[in-house]
């Protein structure tokens, strides 16, 4: 029985995760859950889960959350520092971090300290501070087990190899709602257009992330921290089907891939479950309905987001920090119908050019970037 803790158990990853321990209540068990603004989706999971302590992030929500568990016996939080305490709760085995964006890493940081092995689902706490997180995660003896499809495919494929036998690894990319598509089209898309993404259901976040190929330049940055490479070791390749997941090239000239139909349910599965594998009645996989399989290349002229995000990792320090905040400005934005599609990565890019670098950068020099970086986007973005 491993014991689990969820952070952001109302969204996409959170909600699904909850579908794996639902499905195998002998494995896991729920500690603690959290959310940010869905206080009815908290309430519901938190009476069908029965988790000792459950956190609301937005304070106006509390007394709904609390009035609603009352006599339950579940301790009800809010707040930030609320969010550490869940992530470093006494008992936890693992902590599934599926926060949406840089709010994950202080609660990822607690976690680690406390000595919990991290299902990692929030890709911008190793954006932010992946050299931090590393030396922390090593000091503690404590595992992060990569969530997002593709970086559980280069996982996979790596159990049981030398580390230093990887010769290159290829991100995979659906290439989102507008492959193909050149810089004309896409000035005039729209957050509806943008929204329709063709093989994953996800938040609308990472959903536009897609579309735009940033949610693969984040990717790149984390795949540098989870697998110890340098820049030049990992390429994107963008795969319609997105049926191969991820492949690693060996030094010997040999490949592995990692294969299975576009569902999530199946790298958290096999997160939680982690070193074994369970078996489970997830739809299989059928050749014979995948008659081709293609690969393209990324075109990073028209994407230019993914251009940025491997000139921000070439730059290190706090710049990977930088682009982060940024694009969780300018997404925003772009679903408010602020700025359009193109803009967000020419804010991004000024963003880099003008908010202060920091070479070798301490936690509070990260969060010091985040904040000033949100600050200088929105000023951007409302011009």
């Amino acid at each position: 029985m491993k014991n689990i803790s969820i952070l952001g158990a109302t969204g996409s990853v959170g909600t699904q995760a909850l579908t794996v321990i639902r499905s195998n209540p002998d494995l896991y068990k729920v500690l603690a859950l959290t959310a940010q603004h869905n206080a009815d989706l908290l309430i519901e999971q938190a009476l069908a889960f029965k988790p000792a302590m459950v956190v609301i992030g937005e304070e106006s929500k509390y007394q709904a959350v609390q009035s609603a568990l009352s006599g339950t016996g579940i301790v009800v939080l809010c707040g930030e520092e609320a969010l550490c305490e869940a992530a470093s709760l006494p008992g936890v085995d693992l902590v599934l971090t599926a926060l949406m964006g840089s709010v994950g890493l202080r609660p990822t940081v607690a976690a680690i300290k406390a000595g919990k092995d991290i299902a990692l689902a929030n890709k911008e706490t190793l954006v932010v501070a992946g050299d931090l997180i590393n030396q922390l995660a090593k000091a503690h003896g404590v595992k992060i087990i990569p969530v997002d499809s593709e970086h559980s495919a280069i996982f996979q494929c790596l159990v049981g190899e030398d580390p230093k036998s990887v010769e290159k690894i290829y991100l995979t990319a659906s290439g989102g709602p507008f492959r193909g598509k050149d810089r004309g089209f896409l000035q005039d898309v729209t957050k509806h257009q943008a929204l329709k993404h063709p093989n994953w259901v996800m938040g609308a976040k990472i959903t536009i992330d897609s579309a735009s190929l940033m949610n693969k330049g984040l990717e790149v940055i984390e795949a540098k921290w989870l697998f110890d490479l340098e820049v030049d070791q990992i390429d994107v390749i963008v795969h319609p089907q997105s049926i191969v997941h991820s492949l690693v090239q060996f030094t010997d000239g040999s490949m592995k891939a990692q294969m299975g139909l576009p569902d999530m349910n199946l790298p958290i599965h096999y997160a939680f479950a982690y070193p074994d594998r369970i078996k489970t009645d997830f739809k299989r996989f059928n050749f014979m309905d995948y008659p081709e399989l293609n690969f393209y290349p990324a075109d990073l002229n028209t994407f230019r987001n993914l251009e940025l995000a491997y000139t921000a990792l070439r730059a290190g320090g706090n710049m990977p920090c930088i682009i982060n905040a940024a694009n969780e400005v300018v997404v925003k934005a772009f679903l408010e119908d602020r700025i359009g599609f193109l803009q967000m990565s020419d804010v991004i890019e000024e963003c880099m050019s003008e908010v202060t670098f920091i070479a070798q950068p301490s936690l509070n020099n990260y969060l010091e970037t985040d904040q000033h970086t949100r600050i200088f986007a929105n000023q951007l973005v409302t011009k």
